[in-house]
């Protein structure tokens, strides 16, 4: 069998690529190894109707939506390669099969990898998070950390500040702001610490206190951290895609990457801000082109 689409990745992006392309009747292979990103946060928020869902709750009643239509086929495993053929894509999954597909829909994301500090995953997804749109209003008029290493962070500490005027910068050993920007945010009553970090340290996923390598602490209850973001589906050596400065797939706006066939949707074409209503938007993108490319190919 040739499927009309195969879906890597089971996020809000290929779950709604899926639902559209399963509307339209057209074959589907899902495949979703049940590992997304936000698996450590406990409630999602900005999407209507679901605002303060928990993750697994969403995918759940997702994939309930999806699989109503009888033509999607849920594959529960990784995709491990992927390589171009003359009839479209051919996948392999981590538990050996082979499947065929006419086009093809990356949808994995993006998997995060955050500085070695000790703690931070105990408090990562409970009082410490990485965007202020998902969590900034649980996050109100708290005493906040903003921890990164990376120049961005000056942009994220002014959009916090919508948030909460109780901030504090950490660069963790490194001087990544200059002195103007330095002086804006202090103007705002915003200290910037360019001292290593050690540790976070709290009970049950609750910062009360930031430590740093000469002995100092500080005491927060929360805060946001910067991770370096990367593509949790690698497959450019195979299919020869371009990629972004970010690391994501460069695609159109109707998400159809610089490969004949092969779209972009969500993180996996990442250029930031990263949510799920942006996610699943990308994703009814990405189907809607796929259908309309279909199309015209049996006409033609």
């Amino acid at each position: 069998m040739i499927y009309d689409c195969a879906i890597v990745g089971g996020g809000p992006a290929g779950l709604n690529a899926a639902l559209v392309l399963g509307r339209a009747r057209r074959t589907v292979a899902l495949f979703d190894d049940n590992r997304p990103r936000n698996a450590v946060t406990h409630a999602s928020h900005g999407y209507l109707t679901r605002d303060g869902i928990e993750p697994a709750e969403f995918r759940r009643i997702a994939y309930e939506e999806v699989l109503k239509y009888p033509s999607v086929q849920h594959w529960p495993v990784e995709a491990t390669a992927i390589r171009k053929t003359n009839q479209g894509f051919e996948i392999s999954t981590m538990t050996g099969e082979l499947v065929q597909a006419r086009k093809l829909i990356l949808a994995a994301g993006l998997k995060e990898i955050f500085p070695d500090i000790e703690g931070l995953r105990d408090f990562y997804g409970k009082s410490l998070f990485n965007c202020p749109f998902c969590d900034g209003w649980e996050m109100r008029d708290k005493p906040l950390v903003v921890v990164s290493q990376d120049p961005g962070v000056y942009h994220l500490t002014k959009m916090l500040y919508n948030w909460s005027r109780d901030l504090i910068v950490c660069t963790n050993g490194h001087s990544i702001l200059d002195n103007e920007q330095k002086g804006k945010l202090e103007s705002k009553g915003i200290a910037v610490i360019e001292s290593p970090l050690a540790a976070f340290y709290g009970q049950d996923g609750i910062l009360e206190q930031v430590r740093f390598a000469d002995g100092t602490h500080i005491e927060r209850s929360g805060g946001f951290i910067m991770s370096k973001l990367v593509s949790k589906a690698a497959f450019a050596e195979e299919l020869g895609y371009d990629k972004t400065n970010l690391g994501g797939i460069v695609a159109d706006a109707n998400c159809r990457s610089t490969v004949t066939g092969l779209y972009a949707a969500g993180d996996a074409a990442y250029v930031g801000p990263s949510q799920l209503i942006i996610a699943a938007a990308s994703g009814s993108r990405a189907a809607a082109a796929v259908l309309g490319d279909l199309v015209e190919e049996e006409f033609s």
